[in-house]
């Protein structure tokens, strides 16, 4: 989440901003503002309660009231995170941060396999809090509709408790649909999960979310929903990236780097001219060495540390001069197959040496992991 600014924490979890949550109040304000009779229509014909509209339509009101509404609606997505945050931590489950964004929240948890005792109840939670939002709002609306004696304030008041109350219901039954990732997807993964393997569960939920991304992208077009068209997006993606992050857990969450490491590796001392190692990358089809010096690992040179250096320069100099140096990334061999290709992801890397009691014993590589994934998704 760049460009996520921390406004606070609550229970711990970090609170964050991004931009784009910025940029869509004032946008959600005008569209509420612009629309205010249309709405207040609506909601009057929703509860059957005359609003009065002194104050509602006057002036620059409608767009105060429609960054008020829109303010609150980000408050109660946010209690929606919070109880999917709430539920998973009390199931052991670390919660990195909640983020509210342009379509709404977020909450960031640790890549686990999930569990689907666990994530059923999470992933309900959330919907049923938008729920229980939504009937709260119902009540005021019909309360202070009654009990507050001042007509115009009274209007403003059922105005906002109304709208406030219609669109969480909405988020309730919005966020049910099985469009994987959202809560309804992950429901489905949950209830198919008991019933087959959990990265074919997953492929499932996956592909029915990316069906109902591809639907809501042809509304958004044909309605010029821009929102609806972002949420189908990142629901596509959102579905393909889950998939294919569940699917390799599954199937590498018994294998050790130990066991699909290479033993023999072929390494390369600090003196050897880059030229040599030019020659070496063409015959061995290796595209990165670690450095050994009396027996230590002092480096490790790829081809992208060569193609940083001047193709004169190049000529006279060694491999100590452009290898990457401390500190060194290294993997025990007793370490898991996944935490390998984390590392590898966030570092931008295709191999790392693996060391044991501080001597290197093999290399593992971005293609042993992958081939490894292929031959165990046959079996």
């Amino acid at each position: 989440m760049n460009g996520s600014l921390e406004i606070g924490r609550i229970f711990g979890i970090p609170v964050r901003l991004h931009i784009t949550f910025l940029l869509v109040i004032p946008l959600f304000a005008w569209i509420i503002g612009s629309q205010i009779n249309l709405t207040v229509d609506f909601i009057e014909g929703i509860f059957a309660i005359p609003i009065d509209r002194t104050i509602i339509d006057s002036g620059f009101v409608p767009y105060i009231l429609g960054a008020i509404v829109a303010l609150t609606l980000f408050f109660c997505v946010f209690v929606h995170e919070l109880a999917h945050s709430l539920i998973a931590r009390a199931n052991g489950i670390q919660i990195n941060s909640i983020t509210l964004i342009i379509f709404g929240g977020v909450a960031s948890m640790e890549e686990t396999l999930p569990d689907p005792k666990v994530e059923l109840p999470m992933a309900i939670a959330g919907p049923l809090t938008s729920l229980g939002l939504g009937i709260i709002s119902w009540i005021l609306a019909y309360s202070v509709g009654f009990l507050i004696q001042t007509p115009p304030v009274a209007g403003v008041l059922v105005y906002c408790f109304g709208y406030l109350a219609i669109l969480n219901i909405l988020l309730f039954a919005f966020n049910l649909l099985p469009a994987f990732p959202m809560d309804g997807g992950r429901v489905l993964r949950a209830w198919l999960a008991k019933r087959m393997p959990l990265h074919r569960a997953t492929r499932i939920a996956s592909d029915i979310g990316k069906g109902f991304a591809i639907i809501f992208g042809i509304i958004g077009i044909f309605t010029f929903s821009f929102i609806l068209i972002i949420i189908a997006f990142f629901i596509y993606i959102g579905a393909g990236q889950e998939s294919s992050m569940v699917t390799t857990n599954f199937l590498l969450q018994d294998v050790t780097v130990g066991e699909i490491m290479s033993r023999e590796v072929m390494s390369v001392e600090p003196a050897l001219p880059l030229t040599g190692v030019i020659r070496l990358m063409y015959t061995t089809k290796h595209l990165g060495f670690p450095v050994i010096d009396r027996g230590d690992l002092i480096g490790i040179i790829t081809l992208a540390d060569i193609h940083k250096t001047n193709d004169i320069d190049r000529e006279a100099m060694q491999v100590r001069d452009v290898m990457s140096r401390q500190p060194i990334i290294t993997i025990s061999p007793s370490a898991s197959v996944t935490e390998a290709l984390r590392i590898m992801t966030m570092q931008n890397i295709g191999r790392i040496p693996v060391v044991e009691d501080g001597r290197i014993v093999g290399i593992v590589t971005r293609t042993d992991i992958l081939t490894v994934l292929e031959l165990k998704d046959i079996n």
